[in-house]
């Protein structure tokens, strides 16, 4: 197994998480305390350890139902990291390393295994995005990715935005945020752009108990108007999902 390969193991087993019915309610090997002083010290990465042993726990955390473990600590220093290009030699290992988060607990609504799904969607947009930016990765890889959002993404059953003990779960919103950057990446033509519409129409018209209350609708719309910017597709598609989505409502 190479180097890649097994750095990408490693980000699989921590997106993998613990089972549904388990809190995670221990922290990973170093303190909260440690990660806050690394905050303080300007989000630079540790030298006392190496950056794999640093992204495991990270993603670990990323899916803690404490907010102050996975807002405050976690997804600013990944996505700190990802902006100053630390994994730009290893961003195809996070991306896949991220992907087993959004199967994790799937089908199930109203326990915390919601808050993996929703933030590897989070972090993997931002994978993406950094892609967007500098152009380091294949086709095949960003396309696989897709796939496996998209099919999370119609099947996501939590839809419960602000949780009142573990702060933000924000799937939907989370997910849109995921179409997004799909959308923009250079991968996408107009094939694949139908497909995140296709999605964001069933995601829209496919019945929920849920009330969409802090701005999911604004992100999906968000995710729609950068589809739109792409000027790739099809005006007829466009229109027939127009008209279906007013027959829905009416």
């Amino acid at each position: 197994m190479s180097s890649r390969e097994g750095t990408s193991a490693a980000y699989r087993a921590a997106a993998a998480g613990c089972r549904p019915q388990d809190a995670c309610a221990t922290v990973g090997p170093m303190s909260e305390a440690y990660w806050q002083a690394v905050m303080q010290t300007g989000r630079r990465v540790p030298i006392d350890r190496s950056l794999d042993e640093s992204t495991v726990e990270l993603i670990e955390m990323l899916g803690h139902p404490n907010p102050r473990l996975r807002e405050d600590l976690a997804y600013p220093l990944l996505t700190t990291w990802l902006a100053e290009g630390v994994y730009d030699d290893l961003l195809t290992g996070l991306g896949d390393g991220v992907l087993p988060g959004l199967r994790y607990g799937l089908g199930h609504d109203g326990d915390v295994s919601v808050i993996r799904r929703s933030y590897s969607a989070l972090l993997l947009a931002e994978v993406v995005g950094r892609d967007n930016q500098a152009h380091l990765l294949a086709s095949e890889t960003v396309l696989g990715w897709g796939d496996h959002a998209t099919s999370w993404y119609v099947r996501e059953q939590d839809h419960r935005g602000w949780l009142p003990e573990q702060g933000w779960a924000h799937a939907i919103a989370h997910g849109a945020d995921l179409l997004g950057a799909l959308a923009r990446s250079r991968h996408f033509g107009r094939l694949e752009l139908t497909v995140l519409l296709d999605v964001i129409a069933d995601r829209v018209l496919q019945p929920t108990s849920h009330i969409w209350r802090h701005g999911e609708d604004d992100r999906l719309a968000y995710a729609v108007m950068t589809l739109l910017h792409r000027n790739s597709l099809d005006p007829a598609i466009v229109e027939q999902d127009r008209e279906l989505e007013a027959a829905e409502v009416s």
